[in-house]
C-alpha cells in the first residue's frame, strides 16, 4: 500500500481471542486467536462492512493483494466501506493454525468452521450484518459457507471461481501437492507444491503467450524460472503444515453436507448470491459454478480470461464491475430495510 493510500483511510491491524469454539466435528477449542485487518471505518449504523475472504495463501492485507478492486474510488472503497479481512482458521498469518513447530495445534477443521469463526469476529466487532461478503477459490468456498450458515447476516455475496463442493479435479491437485510436501518436506516440498498449484491456476494459452520457449539470461526457460520463484517466495512466507491443513479443509468442502443437499443449503440466500465462473479454469471450471448458481437460483456471471483460475485476482476491472453491481444491489436492499 502506498503512503497516499495509507493516509486516505484508517487501518486497524489487530488480533482477538475467541473463546469456546465448537467445530463441525464436535471438537471444542477453548481459545482461538484471530488476526484481522480493518481498512476504513464502521459507520454509526455498523452496516457498511465488506468482508473479504482470502484464498489459500492470502493474507489479511486485502488491499495489497486485490489491487484495483479495493482502494479509493474502487468497487470496494475503504473511504466508504469498512473492509474486513481476517486470516482464516488454520492459516499462518496470525490466526491459530498448525505450524512446523506445532503441527497438532488444531484438529481437522472445515470451510464451515472457518465461516463460523468469521461470524464470531463480526459479533466481536458489533456488526450484525455484512453489506457484502466476497472471496475467490478457498475464499469463495468460505463465502458460500458463510451465506449458507448465516443467511440473515449478509446483504449480498460474490463467490468467485469456487464450487459448492470440492471437485475430483481439486482433490487430485491437492493430493499431488500433499505428496510433494510429504516427500520434500517443509522447504523443498512446499516449493514444489506451490509450483504444482501455479499450473492449476493458469492456462496453457496464458503461459504460452507470456513465456513461450523464451529463455532468461541464465539460459533457462523463463517459465521454469517463474515457477521456481513462486515456490521460493511461498516458502519464505508460508508454513507447510498450515498449507496442508488448509487444502484438507478444501477437500472436505461441501456446502450441502448435512443440509439436504446444495439446493436446500442455498435456497434462503440465492437471491443475494452471485457466482463468477471462469471458462478455461483448470481447477474449478465455470460449469461447476453454474451448477450451484442454477440450483440456488442465484446470479451467474461468466468471466472469460486467458489467466484461468487466477483471473479473480488478475482481471481487476471486470471483477470490480461484478462486485460494484452486487454492492449497489446490497445498498438498495439495505435502504429498504433500514429503520425509518
Amino acid at each position: 500500500m502506498s503512503v497516499a493510500e495509507a493516509a486516505a483511510w484508517p487501518i486497524q491491524d489487530e488480533s482477538i481471542i475467541v473463546d469456546d469454539v465448537v467445530l463441525e466435528s464436535g471438537e471444542r477449542l477453548a481459545r482461538v486467536q484471530v488476526r484481522y485487518r480493518l481498512e476504513g471505518a464502521l459507520n454509526a449504523a455498523r452496516d457498511n462492512l465488506v468482508l473479504v475472504v482470502h484464498a489459500l495463501t492470502g493474507t489479511v492485507q486485502a488491499s495489497a493483494w486485490w489491487k484495483g478492486v479495493i482502494g479509493a474510488n474502487a468497487a470496494i472503497d475503504p473511504t466508504r466501506h469498512a473492509v474486513l479481512c481476517a486470516n482464516l482458521l488454520g492459516g499462518c498469518d496470525g490466526t491459530t493454525g498448525p505450524t512446523h513447530d506445532a503441527p497438532n495445534a488444531l484438529p481437522a477443521f472445515s470451510t464451515r468452521d472457518q465461516a463460523a469463526l468469521l461470524a464470531r469476529l463480526l459479533d466481536a466487532l458489533g456488526v450484525p450484518k455484512a453489506l457484502l461478503v466476497c472471496g475467490g477459490s478457498l475464499g469463495g468456498m468460505v463465502t458460500l459457507e458463510f451465506a449458507a450458515s448465516f443467511p440473515t447476516r449478509l446483504e449480498a455475496a460474490v463467490v468467485l471461481a469456487a464450487p459448492a463442493a470440492q471437485t475430483a479435479q481439486g482433490i487430485a491437485w491437492n493430493a499431488i501437492m500433499r505428496r510433494a510436501i510429504a516427500i520434500g518436506g517443509a522447504e523443498h516440498g512446499l516449493a514444489l507444491a506451490r509450483m504444482v498449484g501455479m499450473l492449476s491456476y493458469r492456462t496453457p494459452d496464458g503461459l504460452e503467450r507470456r513465456f513461450g520457449r523464451t529463455r532468461g539470461e541464465n539460459g533457462r526457460f523463463r517459465v521454469t524460472d517463474w515457477l521456481t520463484v513462486h515456490g521460493e517466495k511461498l516458502v519464505a512466507r508460508f508454513d507447510a503444515d498450515s498449507y496442508g491443513a488448509l487444502i484438507d479443509a478444501m477437500d472436505e468442502h461441501d456446502v450441502g453436507r448435512g443440509r439436504g443437499g446444495m439446493t436446500a443449503a442455498l435456497e434462503a440466500v440465492g437471491d443475494r448470491l452471485t457466482g463468477v465462473g471462469i471458462p478455461g479454469d483448470l481447477l474449478y471450471p465455470a460449469d461447476c459454478v453454474r451448477e450451484w448458481t442454477d440450483a440456488a437460483k442465484a446470479t451467474f456471471v461468466e468471466l472469460p480470461s486467458v489467466h484461468g483460475h487466477d483471473a479473480f485476482l488478475l482481471e481487476a476491472d471486470r471483477v470490480s464491475a461484478v462486485i460494484a453491481t452486487a454492492l449497489q444491489e446490497a445498498e438498495a436492499r439495505r435502504s429498504l430495510t433500514a429503520p425509518k
